[in-house]
């Protein structure tokens, strides 16, 4: 479904994880940013981007390498693709791709384009490099935690922050990669809000926000949730620890794992221990 459009912005909201597309008509080109889940709400993005292309030519961004982020990859044959260095360089392709085969096979979905990890074009290496592309210009930040490979992109004459998957409006940390480095991301897209007229946030899970209090709340609440882990963790304190995972929204199986690896890795910078 369509969460938000205006005249460039159309985020796309899947029913799972509340995951967003979005697509970002640009006077010389069309940017499409982690096109993603089921192959219905694919073809829905497939057929917006049909009706507003003409001549103009594609681009898919990916935030990050979690399967759910490349899983449309192929369904826009032609598209140029922009993606962390770290993301052309993974090492666990093979493993994304079979959970992409996996999810597919457990509920009996078929696709009508090849499932493929991305070959990247435009290779983002390192803070504020700028990409210009026509009249266009993105500007990129690393931005690792959650994963090694993800990236924060601003669209600078629309003020659009695109956040990947930090700064949700309800989802708690989930670390699989740092727990140091989460929290220095964090920092850089405060000094991101600060710094740029940023008129429009979209998270990859939940809503997107023009407002600059509500910016501010989604880095809070994940800066605190990761300093009271951190405090339980090197205090040892199970209780917090416990308390910390039901704070999670949507209390599942899959939170609750998510939490323990959040431990584990914090376990493993903070007391490094190997666990």
């Amino acid at each position: 479904m369509i969460q938000y459009t205006d005249d460039s912005v159309t985020i796309f909201q899947s029913a799972l994880f509340q995951t967003t597309s979005t697509v970002i008509n640009l006077e010389d080109f069309i940017l499409i940013v982690d096109p993603t889940w089921l192959p219905n709400e694919i073809h829905e993005i497939q057929s917006y981007v049909k009706s507003i292309q003409a001549n103009k030519a594609c681009y898919i961004l990916f935030t990050h390498s979690d399967y759910d982020h490349i899983i449309g990859y192929h369904a826009f044959p032609g598209a140029k693709t922009i993606g962390s260095i770290e993301l052309l360089n993974h090492p666990k392709k093979e493993a994304i791709i079979q959970a992409i085969h996996d999810f597919d096979a457990n509920y009996y979905i078929t696709r009508d384009y090849k499932v493929e990890f991305p070959k990247i074009d435009i290779v983002i290496d390192h803070d504020g490099q700028e990409v210009t592309i026509g009249s266009t210009t993105l500007t990129f930040y690393k931005a690792p935690g959650h994963t090694e490979d993800g990236l924060f992109t601003i669209v600078n004459s629309l003020g659009l922050f695109l956040t990947g998957d930090y700064l949700s409006d309800f989802e708690l940390p989930f670390i699989d990669h740092s727990a140091k480095a989460y929290k220095q991301t964090l920092q850089k897209a405060k000094k991101i809000i600060d710094d740029y007229k940023i008129n429009i946030l979209v998270p990859g899970h939940g809503q997107y926000t023009k407002s600059h209090d509500e910016m501010e709340r989604r880095i809070t609440m994940a800066t605190d949730y990761l300093e009271r882990l951190k405090t339980a963790v090197i205090t040892g304190n199970e209780v917090l620890i416990k308390k910390l995972e039901g704070e999670f929204r949507f209390l599942s199986a899959f939170t609750v794992k998510s939490h323990k690896e959040n431990v584990r890795i914090m376990r493993r910078e903070y007391l490094s221990k190997t666990i």
